[in-house]
């Protein structure tokens, strides 16, 4: 009954651990996630707003870059109006009695004070529309002449005495690329041609419609230019501010993770320290109530052993068998004394080998009982080490006991002693030919009230653990499933 319970509380503890563990784990993280996620959104809200700040960088360029172009335009234009009016109007009205620009002469005329007053000037074409018919009268380009409805709203706006603009523009920053077309843009300004009063005021009646257009392509080409620059730069920036956070993100994860693992699995073992240490003391006080009426009952089945001889010969295996069964209890309750109450190491040194011997003496009546072959070798480099001998006797007679009990129908036990050559330390390997254990078990007996047999405390092993590291010593464990199982103790 006993032994059922404590299976069942150890298998418990370790069904809870586990995913509380992980919830603890995932919750110490947290805020650092969210530090991490927050630095990475922020870093994305940069870069968009990088791409919009150079966005509204190039609009306000290439709408200063139009403001100044129609402001040129502009003052072009009323000199042309000027110059139009007075060297070409006005003397071909007097010579001709009219302008019919349909006549060669008057045409070349005005192409020439045209082309003089826009000559070195950055003017793609000149066009002038009549004022009565929405047709061509002059173009510096000679194939546009007398074409009709080419001005479209801006004509009539400018027919109507507002001057206004228009600009043609194509491509990207996609078209910088090498194989692609040019960017081009023009600019379109339509003025009223009025005419000229004495005073040179222009604000005479309209006698048809200036368009002057500019070549722009290199100056909006270098806007392109201007943003993809900064959307480069920007991006180079936030790139290497990336990388950098990046870095210092993923470092600082790993040791903050790091950080919380170790915490908790601090907490881990204090809280498993603190259950044994309950444990102990519950374990300890039953085993004192059990020991002293225990030692009754079984003075009292030897009392009855010997009476039972004389009144009832025969009949003494029934007293027996309770004198059997209650040094079987004694020993079980000495056994959770020891693991609640574990003696302290008195520690002085002993030659390792002899401990070893000894102890291989005590168990070969049961080795050769149960046909198993003994196999010893120890080292002669092996001297004398610091150990309690008694409690360092009883863990290894703990080990051999368990691969004796691993090898119910006989095979081989082996003992052997050595130095580790890189820091000196000793090694007691035992190893058996028994039955095995899977890598499950092999993480569960040296834990308390362990055990897979249907008697036993499952103290036996743990026992021992604590032993050694009482002598600063570590004990581990190598097996396979029907391969049998070595153990191999390290002291300093």
């Amino acid at each position: 009954m006993t032994e059922k319970r404590s299976e069942g509380l150890h298998s418990k503890s370790v069904a809870v651990d586990d995913p509380e563990h992980l919830e603890r784990l995932r919750a110490g993280l947290m805020p650092f996630q969210l530090v991490k996620y927050f630095s990475f959104t922020s870093l994305g809200v940069i870069l968009i707003f990088t791409f919009i700040l150079s966005w509204v960088i190039s609009r306000h360029a290439r709408d200063v870059m139009l403001d100044q172009s129609e402001a040129y335009s502009l003052l072009l234009a009323e000199n042309l109006n000027q110059q139009v009016f007075r060297g070409f109007v006005l003397p071909t009205v007097i010579s001709y009695g009219k302008i019919a620009l349909s006549n060669p002469e008057q045409f070349q005329l005005l192409d020439r004070i045209v082309r003089n007053a826009t000559d070195s000037m950055k003017m793609e074409a000149v066009t002038i529309y009549d004022s009565s018919v929405n047709i061509i009268s002059y173009s510096t380009n000679r194939e546009l002449v007398g074409k009709k409805n080419m001005g479209g709203i801006e004509y009539e706006k400018a027919l109507s005495g507002a001057p206004n603009s228009q600009i043609l523009s194509s491509g990207n920053i996609f078209n910088l690329f090498p194989g692609t077309q040019a960017v081009h843009c023009q600019l379109k300004t339509f003025i009223p041609f009025r005419q000229v009063r004495e005073d040179a005021s222009g604000d005479g009646p309209i006698m048809g419609v200036i368009e002057i257009t500019q070549d722009l392509s290199r100056e909006y080409e270098a806007i392109v230019e201007l943003q993809w620059r900064v959307i480069l730069v920007s991006s180079l920036v936030m790139t290497i501010l990336f990388l950098v956070l990046l870095v210092i993100v993923t470092r600082a994860d790993r040791i903050m993770e790091k950080r919380v693992r170790e915490r908790l699995s601090l907490e881990k073992k204090l809280s498993h320290a603190q259950r044994l240490a309950h444990l102990g003391t519950m374990v300890a006080t039953v085993s004192h109530e059990i020991k002293s009426p225990l030692g009754i009952v079984r003075s009292t089945a030897e009392i009855l052993v010997k009476r039972i001889k004389k009144v009832a010969p025969g009949n003494e295996n029934l007293a027996e068998i309770i004198v059997a069964e209650t040094t079987r209890l004694n020993d079980i309750v000495l056994e959770f004394l020891d693991f609640a109450r574990p003696k302290k190491a008195k520690l002085h040194p002993v030659a390792i080998n002899n401990s070893i011997t000894q102890a291989l003496q005590f168990i070969e009546p049961e080795l050769k009982g149960k046909d198993i072959e003994l196999q010893v070798e120890l080292s002669e480099n092996v001297g004398k080490i610091t150990i309690d001998p008694d409690l360092f006797y009883r863990a290894l007679l703990n080990i051999l006991v368990n691969g004796i009990q691993a090898m119910p129908t006989g095979g081989q036990l082996k003992v052997t002693t050595g130095v580790v050559r890189s820091d000196g330390s000793v090694f007691i390997a035992i190893q058996d030919s028994g039955v095995g254990m899977s890598e499950e078990k092999k993480t569960e007996i040296f834990k308390p009230f362990y055990t897979d047999r249907n008697r036993g405390t499952g103290l036996g092993l743990a026992i021992t653990k604590n032993i050694i590291d009482q002598h600063h010593g570590t004990i581990s464990v190598s097996s396979k499933e029907n391969e049998g199982s070595t153990f191999t103790i390290n002291l300093p």
